[in-house]
């Protein structure tokens, strides 16, 4: 895209807080991003579907940050700083920081505790008495991280009694996507750390969550399965421990959620991982436009 398309001020109005009736061509990706978002929210939440969500993430937090770095969109924020929403939207980058840092940080709990178990099956050595404690081990973590979770999404929820964006001017484009962009990642991020807990949230209170919060039309989400590879993992820990049936059936139940679910932290580490990244340097660039 040429600069000087990039870099027209005729794109605003002398003296507005909206950008142009004809919004950016960047604009206008972003929010292709999260109709495509809240289409697949309507859909399927199985652990591929929701990774298949976080790549859709990927996508729209690079959009949003390439949006940041257009001279318009540093003007229009700049012009704007002293109004009540820019506060909000500092403080939405934070919570988004948060939420993402809760889920990596379960993610990688918990590949660690896999690695330790899967060297331990791997060598054989200290029989069952060594596995068992191990698999004990584990689900001491597996609590550790249910409780993380549970804390992490507790703090989001007590955000609502204070969040007030009412002053938000609902005609400005650009100030309208990027409320839009966080409800969209929270929600998403809800559904991620509730498949790495192993448990399930209903259609209407993962959503109330985020409407209350951000005071924004309600997106419909579909209802996480009974079973995940979390939560099938969870069992065969379970199994293995208290089982009565046969040691070697457990072991070999055990060991394919191992490998499932080792596949899918990966999978997830990354999404997470680059989207930490993102969000880091979208608060940087807010927050330099607002100081300059």
């Amino acid at each position: 895209m040429a600069a000087s398309q990039l870099n027209t001020k005729s794109n605003f109005h002398a003296r507005s807080n909206s950008l142009p009736s004809r919004p950016h061509p960047l604009i206008l990706q972003c929010n292709e991003h999260l109709e495509r978002l809240r289409s697949s929210n309507e859909a399927s939440s199985s652990s591929s579907s929701l990774s298949h969500k976080l790549g859709g993430l990927q996508d729209l937090h690079e959009c949003v940050e390439n949006l940041f770095q257009l001279s318009l969109t540093q003007e229009a924020l700049h012009h704007e700083c002293q109004e009540n929403w820019v506060d909000e939207l500092l403080n939405g980058s934070l919570r988004l920081l948060d939420v993402c840092t809760a889920a990596k940080d379960s993610l990688l709990h918990t590949k660690e505790c896999m690695r330790e178990l899967q060297s331990i099956m791997r060598r054989r050595k200290g029989g069952e008495v060594e596995l068992k404690a191990e698999i004990k081990k584990f689900l001491t973590s597996r609590k550790v991280v249910k409780k993380a979770i549970s804390k992490a999404l507790a703090n989001l929820k007590s955000t609502t009694k204070s969040c007030n964006i009412s002053s938000t001017n609902k005609d400005n484009q650009l100030i309208s996507l990027l409320e839009n962009v966080e409800v969209v990642t929270l929600s998403t991020f809800q559904a991620l750390l509730q498949l790495i807990s192993g448990t399930t949230q209903s259609k209407s209170s993962s959503w109330s969550l985020v409407s209350k919060l951000m005071q924004s039309k309600k997106v419909s989400c579909s209802q996480l399965a009974d079973e995940n590879e979390f939560s099938q993992l969870d069992e065969a820990l379970q199994s293995y421990m208290f089982s009565q049936t046969s040691k070697f059936e457990n072991m070999n139940k055990l060991q394919t959620q191992l490998e499932k679910v080792e596949s899918l932290v990966q999978d997830l580490e990354e999404g997470f991982e680059f989207l930490f990244r993102r969000l880091i340097k979208t608060r940087v660039a807010l927050l330099n436009i607002l100081n300059h």
